[in-house]
């Protein structure tokens, strides 16, 4: 139509050409993100850590299991915090709070006892519970404990060479006595539950009875003397839930995060928030829709 206007023929390849970079660049974004996704994956090394900031423990494990049990025996036994602060200064001195086999002539576990003291039998002392016990048992009957200097009580009842030396692990122990106990969702662990299950015996089965059977074990069994917890297993106990009433449930949350591994929990809530088992170092999460004053675990 004369005085029309006609569109120029050669816009028409730029415009599909602009289209075409658009839809490129887009997926090469979310090829990007996907690659960039599997590479922090396979370089994330997995572990648990206490705390976050400069003042964060880093914790392997057993060392992160380990620290959960000490808890859970001092909070069964009423102790104070700085009886923990004491314990994991001197587990950290004595074994950087690993259960070990060995030791000095013949020192086993955590604490490093030996059953030629009169600790108990070497299976007895390889056992984080009873080691724990035994050894808030002994700085119980130490007079003013918890006014001496980390060092002191802890040297009353390991009676090492070098007393001392349980000082430098005194910031340490009173991180973690306030990390395991009081703080929110401040103990973490991040594993990948399908991939490593082969290598590092990640149970892929739920078993929430051999949970609670530990969980009595550690924190103390209901009807006990001053129990701290209350555990029930709705439905089949190998599967579905399982609700702990508790007092000072951050422990109990702590307990459950680092042995998850060991019964194949991939979800615990707490206080308003969740944690889920995966391969990062952001595991809690908000959960506003929490149970109050209760600890679920599946």
């Amino acid at each position: 139509m004369p005085g029309s206007y006609q569109r120029p023929s050669w816009r028409r390849p730029i415009i599909v050409l602009i289209v075409l970079a658009v839809v490129l660049a887009c997926g090469g974004y979310a090829a990007y993100t996907a690659y960039n996704n599997y590479v922090v994956r396979l370089l994330t090394v997995p572990g648990c850590q206490a705390g976050t900031g400069t003042d964060a423990v880093p914790l392997d494990f057993g060392q992160a299991a380990d620290a959960a049990i000490i808890a859970g025996v001092a909070q069964r036994e009423h102790l104070p915090r700085q009886a923990l602060t004491i314990a994991y200064a001197t587990a950290m001195q004595e074994s950087k709070l690993e259960n070990l086999d060995y030791g000095t002539l013949d020192s086993v576990g955590i604490f490093q006892q030996r059953p030629s003291e009169g600790w108990g039998t070497v299976s007895e002392l390889e056992d984080p519970v009873y080691a724990a016990g035994a050894f808030f048992a002994a700085l119980v009957k130490v007079p003013g404990y918890t006014r001496l200097p980390v060092y002191e009580a802890a040297q009353d009842v390991q009676r090492s060479a070098d007393g001392y030396a349980y000082q430098q692990y005194a910031q340490t122990g009173a991180v973690l006595a306030a990390e395991f106990t009081i703080t929110p969702h401040a103990v973490t662990c991040w594993y990948d539950p399908a991939t490593q299950a082969a290598s590092e015996g990640v149970s892929t089965r739920l078993n929430l009875a051999a949970a609670v059977r530990e969980l009595d074990r550690t924190f103390g069994s209901p009807g006990a003397d001053g129990p701290v917890l209350r555990a029930t297993t709705p439905g089949s106990a190998d599967s579905g839930t399982f609700e702990v009433t508790t007092v000072g449930g951050w422990a109990v949350a702590s307990w459950l995060v680092t042995n998850a591994s060991s019964y194949g929990i991939t979800q615990v809530r707490y206080g308003g928030y969740q944690w889920t088992a995966g391969l990062t170092e952001n595991a809690w999460q908000n959960d506003p829709g929490g149970v109050a004053g209760s600890i679920v675990a599946s």
